[in-house]
């Protein structure tokens, strides 16, 4: 993997854990964010992993975005989605426009719709409540995976009700999982720095422990290539991996790649597609409990999440019609794929495209219908 012999044995320790099932360390993490460990050799052992759990499959699911507000009472330094309620560019959307988007995810065959937004403070907490019922109540076949962290915890302050109370009216109004946003960076050098006010990381784990207490699985995330080091993403991993233990409740990780343009960050360089690969096997292989990592092309580019699908990652996401927030901060890619660009790409990484729905169960279509068979994927090994 390297050059020099003390580094060299410390990868060939490190790769005869990763061969045997054993738990890497915070130093193997700092270790395998070096330069002087070969990108293809770190690769080769997150694929390792990769393969041990998944086989050869990779999932994507057919999906739509609802950004339903992106006036939001914080002013987070890397977010180019947010504005302020007199702003032209904000906005609110109306229950006829909610009840339009969901028509069309259900006509375009979506399993799934990711909603997250901004903390509007002029809207009360019964209006992203009946969000949900009304959407459910309306297109009850579509998951509704909604609500970051972060949200939750403002719906917290702004009613003086618990979390668990909180979750427990979104289940009962249709909700069916939490994704995994407002993550950010949880240690507080870096966290005080990029967005000071919002849901600590104490807070952010314990709303996703108590989901997990309630049933509900959700996702999880790091956005990494801002005024982080390796070390604080090492950190988060972990504070990741060790929830993990306790709940079992996150069943899927993704690294977001920080775009700065038309953020008050806009003076850092983004990450190179080599830090977005090197990040994803570091991940792949540090959260050995989480069963999934996932290639978000919507910010890696989809030519990175395709070769991601070899270093470390098994899902690619989905169609994600209308998603807004990466869009704004400068990402080029497209807003949408089809079914048949997203398999094509899978294909061409030499995998085995699996449509999946939000929980990982086998979609299967038939004469425009579609229901979910038996959950898909190997499993996970924990050490």
């Amino acid at each position: 993997m390297i050059s020099s012999s003390p580094t060299r044995r410390r990868c060939d320790e490190i790769r005869d854990k990763v061969e045997s099932g054993r738990r890497l360390s915070a130093d193997d993490g700092l270790l395998l964010y070096s330069p002087e460990v070969h990108l293809n050799d770190l690769g080769a052992l997150a694929n390792l992993v990769r393969e041990r759990k998944h086989g050869n499959l990779a999932f994507y699911n057919i999906n739509t975005h609802l950004n339903p507000t992106n006036v939001c009472v914080y002013r987070c330094i890397f977010c180019a989605f947010r504005s302020d309620l007199r702003d032209e560019k904000g906005y609110r959307m109306s229950d006829e426009q909610i009840l339009a988007r969901g028509q069309e995810a259900v006509d375009a065959g979506c399993t799934e719709m990711h909603i997250v937004g901004g903390l509007h403070h002029k809207m009360e907490y019964d209006w992203y409540l009946g969000l949900i019922r009304l959407l459910h109540h309306a297109f009850p076949s579509l998951h509704l995976k909604a609500w970051t962290g972060v949200e939750i915890n403002w719906f917290e302050h702004i009613t003086g009700k618990s979390v668990r109370t909180i979750l427990e009216e979104m289940i009962e109004a249709g909700l069916g999982s939490l994704p995994g946003g407002g993550a950010e960076i949880f240690h507080p050098e870096v966290r005080n720095k990029i967005c000071e006010h919002k849901a600590d990381a104490e807070s952010w784990l314990e709303i996703h422990r108590t989901a997990h207490q309630l049933g509900l699985k959700t996702n999880c995330t790091m956005l990494y290539g801002h005024v982080e080091n390796a070390w604080h993403r090492i950190d988060h991993l972990l504070r990741l991996r060790s929830l993990q233990d306790e709940t079992g409740g996150f069943q899927t990780f993704i690294p977001l790649a920080f775009h700065p343009a038309n953020t008050k960050l806009a003076h850092i360089k983004k990450a190179s597609s080599l830090m977005d690969l090197r990040t994803m096997a570091v991940s792949r292989l540090m959260l050995d409990n989480v069963p999934h990592v996932k290639a978000y092309w919507i910010m890696l580019g989809v030519g990175t999440a395709q070769v991601a699908l070899s270093y470390g990652a098994d899902d690619i996401d989905g169609t994600v019609r209308h998603e807004l927030i990466y869009h704004d901060a400068g990402a080029q890619t497209p807003e949408i794929l089809s079914v048949e660009q997203i398999r094509r790409l899978i294909v061409e990484a030499g995998r085995e495209p699996v449509e999946r729905d939000t929980l990982y169960r086998r979609v299967v279509r038939e004469g425009g219908r579609w229901s979910v068979g038996e959950k898909v994927g190997a499993g996970v090994q924990v050490s």
